[in-house]
């Protein structure tokens, strides 16, 4: 064992293991030649008196040296049964640790399952529906053929009359005919209702499955996504990025709706600038970006840095930029708008590689007198949390220090407003950074997302948007 295995100290113990094998026979010759000393028959030259004692004494050092030798061998064989039972250990808890992560993956792999069960149901479901509305559709052509030859006999009859004075029968049946075109108009009409109506679940149907695809996404990437973005999500495109210097558009609508979901619900389907009136509020113009079936409210933007974020409390609480570039909506117009009702709040992040990932949570924002405290509670997304949820997090900019932990000023220090807690490692409204610039100091003034365990990342671009819960417009 001791060969095959390598053990230090091995050798020592094949040299003890000898000279223990020795020493029976060195105090057999040594009782022999004793023996022999006291012989009278040996001639007195021979005889020595102090033989024994050398014996002895050697044997004796032999003894002390082998006693020195097994000591030595026995801390060794201690220190080694130390690193092999805090090897064992290790390897004891990692494998525990490693059971946990197996049975978290079967958890998600059945709540997978089961996602995918649901989302096959619906896909069954809108086939069903289409199937349906496409029958319905084809009722509609036949039912519009039939009243086409209807009408053209109508025409015939019509020109006939404008020849001849129409007898009694006639005119019965120009009644009839009347009372038979306003039927099939009227089932025009319902049929048409009916159509819309489906049209209207395809929509709420197509939103759930978007909402499964996202849950998706999360399941699949949860476990990747804390220490790199990886492949970009497959996900309606967003607006193109206006070019810099181009003409702003400002649609004007009458001024009446209360938020960009509002408006979509409305008829309104083009992204761009629109005046809008939350409950209580003056009109202000807000930046309405349509996706995913709806529209939600831009309340702040960043794409090439060309805006400087680093600004007052006056100027967060009222906002400032250009709504077809960069901007901050300001903290006042955002308030009025969440005080309506739910709102959910996305946040969108593109990295220097143009990956895309995005998070979102149901929020509450506190109005002036709390300092337009956040408080965050995670929904679902393809990026891992960076913010504190359940905490109240107050807005403070440089000139207005509404949290400063351990003589830390974070805004002074991260160059934007933002809500911040304990100087976290997240903030999207700090300086703007390339990947060229180097240093911790830079890129912790940067555009980042940080996780809780995780490296920075730099960012391209942000976008920060709201939405009611309920995906509907207010009454």
């Amino acid at each position: 064992i001791l060969n095959s295995q390598r053990v230090p100290g091995a050798e020592n113990m094949n040299i003890i293991l000898v000279f223990l094998f020795i020493a029976p026979l060195a105090l057999s010759a040594g009782a022999g030649k004793d023996s022999s000393s006291f012989d009278p028959a040996l001639s007195p030259e021979t005889r020595s008196r102090f033989a024994m004692l050398d014996d002895v004494r050697i044997l004796a050092n032999g003894l002390l040296e082998l006693g020195h030798g097994l000591k030595d061998f026995v801390h060794k064989t201690k220190g080694q049964m130390n690193d092999i039972s805090e090897k064992l250990y290790i390897f004891d808890r990692s494998f525990y640790e490693l059971s946990l992560q197996t049975s978290e993956i079967k958890e998600e792999e059945e709540q997978l399952r089961q996602t995918t069960a649901r989302l096959q149901i619906n896909n069954e479901e809108i086939k069903n529906l289409s199937q349906e509305m496409n029958s319905k559709i084809e009722d509609l052509i036949q039912n519009k053929i039939q009243l086409q030859e209807k009408v053209w006999g109508l025409e015939d009859k019509v020109t006939q009359l404008a020849i001849t004075q129409p007898s009694m029968e006639e005119t019965k049946e120009i009644s009839s005919l009347k009372a038979f075109v306003e039927q099939q108009d009227n089932d025009i009409k319902q049929l048409l209702k009916v159509v819309e109506d489906q049209h209207i679940e395809l929509d709420r149907q197509h939103n759930q499955i978007l909402e499964l695809e996202d849950k998706l996404n999360h399941i699949g990437l949860q476990e990747h996504a804390e220490n790199s973005f990886v492949e970009e999500l497959t996900e309606p495109e967003d607006t193109p990025v206006p070019v810099r210097n181009a003409t702003a558009v400002t649609y004007r609508s009458d001024g009446t709706a209360p938020d960009c979901t509002a408006l979509y619900n409305s008829g309104t389907r083009s992204s761009g600038v629109y005046t809008i009136k939350p409950n209580g509020s003056e009109a202000f113009d807000v930046y309405c970006e349509m996706k995913f079936g709806s529209s939600w409210t831009v309340i702040q933007k960043r794409v090439d840095g060309s805006l400087d974020f680093n600004q007052t409390w006056d100027a967060y609480t009222s906002g400032f930029g250009d709504l077809n570039e960069e901007f901050w909506l300001g903290l006042n117009k955002t308030y009025s708008i969440t005080k309506q009702g739910d709102y959910i709040l996305r946040i969108e992040l593109q990295d220097w590689k143009d990956n895309k990932r995005y998070i979102e949570y149901a929020f509450s924002l506190g109005g002036p007198e709390t300092d337009y405290t956040l408080q965050l509670s995670r929904m679902f997304g393809s990026i891992p949390n960076a913010l504190p949820e359940q905490t109240e997090l107050r807005f403070s900019t440089a000139d207005h220090e509404a949290n400063i932990t351990n003589d830390y000023n974070c805004p002074e220090n991260y160059l934007g407003g933002w809500w911040h807690s304990e100087c976290e490692e997240t903030n999207l409204n700090g300086k703007y950074v390339t990947p060229r610039s180097r240093g911790r100091l830079d890129r912790r003034k940067g555009l980042y997302w940080k996780p809780k365990k995780g490296r920075y990342y730099l960012l391209k671009s942000t976008k920060i948007m709201i939405h009611p819960t309920d995906l509907k417009s207010f009454d």
